[in-house]
């Protein structure tokens, strides 16, 4: 115990004495260490570890400590301590100090100030280092870190882009022509504050600079036309003066309710516009006039006859640059437009100017004649409109069956169902005189050559047909020598008349050289029996009236009914056998003994 208290006065005698008010916590040979090493003097590292901020401007090459000059030196080369409780361990020549080691250069009105002008307790943002008393630490660069922002926020923070360091105002460094709004002309001797007024905001002085509107003199200016022209004043004026009026052609007429197209954008505006120089008149004329009243100024070669919307069929283009008329309504000229002709271009009839008058009394004037002069008629061509219609166009006629009765051939009978085409279409083409009225001019005559002229006079199918139907045949058989009698008055005439060939491929027709013999036409069922003199002649049992034998005696034959044989029926006798594939009835019977048919 005795050797440990030595050992602390003996340690304490050394103390060089006491340490700066700064460093008195310090104080007692416990906290030596806090600032020197063991056997050395005081450590550099030491002292930034508590004075970090000076170690962070070193760090960051900023401040008096981090010029070249200082930053060679150890702290206690300035700052030494034991000298004292009053020992200002801060000290050096206010009046000649190098301030460009700071690394901030006094400027203008800067070089001329007090230190403590600057240095002070309000314009440091440091907590820590705003409660220290005197300190010349933690001033920032920046203007509005020590001046007040006049501007108040609305203008850029970068006071130096404007102001100088030797006063506030002027501000040689703004250059009006680098804004929104460089100044031309008058403006250019106009006064700030007559468009930037001074006034007052949150207590002090203020000048508002930005968000000043400019978009529109009258903005500024008083407009002597009381909002009756629309637009910018820079449309028709200049920054020259008021009454020096620029060339109005720069004006946006489409801010009005008149945009100009076409010619209009060409016509100069005097010839619209009355000329005057009173603000409240001029370019006023025509307000309230809308874009589709043409008539207000244009004069209507119409005279009314189509309506006063002159832009349904005009364009301001030219007058004679028609729109495509869609809204045109025909109906008010002297021709209305009906069927087909609603669906034609104009410039189809319309071929040069809409205006030019057209001959409409008549189709051919229009159309060409298709049927060639075909209807000419004492040199008159008839009108299409006495077949035609404009509703159904040409490919409809209106020549209906009671105006064909008085043609040259009156259609009767199946002629009258006939189809037009079926008489009067020909490779493509209709044709309608000089066609014929014989019916070989239509029909093929399939009995040219088969049928005596004596018969068949002039190949005149009217001797024998009838126009209701080819099958209606109105032919006297008298005249002939086989004149119709009983059943064969029944029969159609191609029964005996025509006839397949061997391979079926034509038709034959038989008139003058048909025989009358009955097995001419039918069918022979009883093979040679009853053959005279290699003939059979069927009218020796037949009648013409049925095949019923009526004219058969049986008791002229060999072997006469009586009794029962008169009740049976002939089949009983008469059987029938097949030959060639053809059922013949035995008729003839060689032997009448009893025992030939009853056993």
């Amino acid at each position: 115990m005795i050797l440990v208290l030595c050992y602390f006065q003996s340690t304490a005698q050394l103390s060089p004495g006491k340490l700066a008010e700064s460093h008195s916590h310090l104080e007692g040979i416990t906290n030596c260490t806090q600032c020197h090493e063991l056997g050395k003097k005081v450590a550099e590292a030491k002292c930034l570890e508590c004075h970090s901020f000076i170690q962070s401007l070193v760090n960051t090459n900023r401040g008096y400590h981090a010029s070249s000059e200082v930053k060679s030196k150890e702290c206690i080369d300035c700052h030494s301590d034991h000298h004292g409780l009053n020992f200002e361990m801060v000290r050096f020549d206010v009046d000649n100090f190098d301030h460009e080691l700071t690394g901030y250069s006094l400027l203008g009105s800067h070089g001329r100030i007090e230190c403590r002008a600057c240095h002070v307790a309000d314009n440091i943002t440091q907590p820590d280092l705003k409660k220290r008393e005197d300190t010349f630490l933690g001033l920032q660069e920046d203007c509005l870190s020590c001046h007040s922002d006049f501007h108040q926020g609305t203008l850029s923070n970068d006071c130096l882009a404007c102001h100088e360091f030797e006063k506030f105002r002027p501000a040689p460094g703004f250059d009006h022509s680098l804004t929104e709004y460089p100044l031309k002309g008058q403006h250019e001797d106009v006064e700030c504050k007559k468009c930037h007024e001074e006034t007052s905001r949150n207590g002090v002085s203020f000048q508002l600079f930005s968000g000043t509107e400019f978009q529109d003199c009258k903005s500024c200016h008083i407009d002597p036309h009381r909002n009756q022209i629309p637009g910018n004043c820079a449309s028709c004026h200049s920054e020259s003066g008021f009454n020096a009026v620029r060339r109005i052609s720069s004006f946006k007429h489409g801010l009005t309710e008149f945009q100009l197209r076409g010619k209009h954008s060409e016509t100069r505006c005097m010839d619209c516009h009355v000329q005057t120089s009173d603000p409240l008149k001029v370019f006023q004329d025509k307000s309230g006039i809308s874009e589709d009243n043409c008539i207000a100024c244009h004069d209507d070669v119409h005279k009314g006859k189509f309506g006063e919307r002159c832009i349904e069929c005009h364009s301001e283009t030219s007058f004679f640059d028609l729109k495509d008329l869609s809204y045109f309504d025909h109906s008010l000229t002297d021709y209305p437009l009906e069927g087909k002709h609603t669906n034609v271009d104009c410039r189809k009839c319309h071929e040069e100017r809409y205006t030019d008058p057209i001959d409409f009394s008549a189709c051919m004037n229009c159309h060409e004649d298709y049927h060639e002069g075909e209807f000419i008629n004492e040199g008159k061509v008839p009108d299409c409109v006495d077949c035609h219609s404009v509703h159904d166009g040409f490919g409809y006629s209106l020549f209906d069956l009671e105006k064909h009765e008085k043609t040259r051939f009156p259609l009767e009978g199946a002629h009258m169902a006939t189809p037009c085409f079926e008489c009067h279409l020909s490779e493509d083409r209709w044709h309608f005189r000089d066609i014929g009225i014989r019916c070989s001019d239509c029909h093929d005559d399939i009995h040219e050559g088969f049928i005596s002229d004596s018969y068949y006079p002039e190949n005149d199918c009217r001797n024998c047909h009838q126009p209701d139907a080819w099958t209606a045949i109105d032919f006297d058989h008298v005249l002939t020598d086989w004149p119709l009698e009983g059943a064969h008055e029944n029969v159609n005439c191609r029964a005996c008349h025509f006839a397949d060939s061997d391979n079926n491929s034509n038709l034959i027709q038989v008139f003058n050289e048909l025989d009358n013999n009955c097995i001419q036409c039918h069918e022979n069922i009883h093979g040679d029996q009853f053959e005279v003199d290699g003939m059979t002649d069927c009218v020796r049992c037949h009648d013409v009236n049925s095949w019923y034998p009526g004219r058969f005696d049986h008791n002229q034959t060999s072997f006469p009914l009586e009794g029962k044989h008169s009740e049976i029926a002939c089949q009983s006798c008469h059987e029938s056998y097949f030959e060639n594939n053809t059922e013949i009835i035995q008729f003839k019977i060689e032997s009448f003994e009893c025992v030939d048919c009853h056993q």
